[in-house]
């Protein structure tokens, strides 16, 4: 048996000091992303594709933001206890693919230790492919980053 899920994930610039993290990787020179734990919007997405294929829901119930424990928290932590889920379930991710949405950073320089951050902490291949906006609506006005995953579950 085997099963799809889809996954989700936005994030505006922020205000304060904080690291950029897209993928587990650290973006020096960039200023970071507003959320409650790294913000990392690539593992964020892989993390709900996968939770939605199990059929739990999103990134929000399982870690939810008014959990102090989840605030600067990694996300590729995070990824790392929903391989947990999986295996208690029975299941084991076949792949993910995820598309970040972003003019800057580049991830072209970076795309493969972004794809080993995350595989490793799934349990199972991910890859990654960077996009820009051209320009397009608000995140060509460069107000945050955008990240869409797919991830494809097996029955062990």
């Amino acid at each position: 048996m085997m099963r799809v899920g889809q996954g989700y994930d936005a994030h505006v610039w922020s205000e304060d000091d904080r690291p950029l993290v897209i993928g587990g990787v650290h973006f020096a020179g960039f200023r970071g992303l507003k959320g409650h734990s790294d913000a990392d919007v690539v593992t964020h997405a892989v993390i709900d594709a996968i939770l939605g294929a199990l059929g739990m829901g999103d990134i929000g119930q399982i870690f939810p933001d008014t959990d102090p424990e989840n605030e600067a928290a990694s996300s590729i932590e995070m990824l790392s206890e929903v391989k947990k889920l999986m295996a208690d379930q029975g299941w084991v991710l076949i792949n993910a693919d995820c598309t970040v949405i972003t003019d800057a950073p580049h991830i072209a320089e970076v795309k493969d230790e972004m794809e080993r951050n995350l595989s490793d902490a799934a349990g199972g291949r991910v890859t990654v492919c960077g996009k820009r906006t051209e320009g397009i609506g608000a995140l060509g006005r460069g107000e945050g980053v955008v990240a869409m995953a797919v991830a494809l579950l097996e029955k062990t």
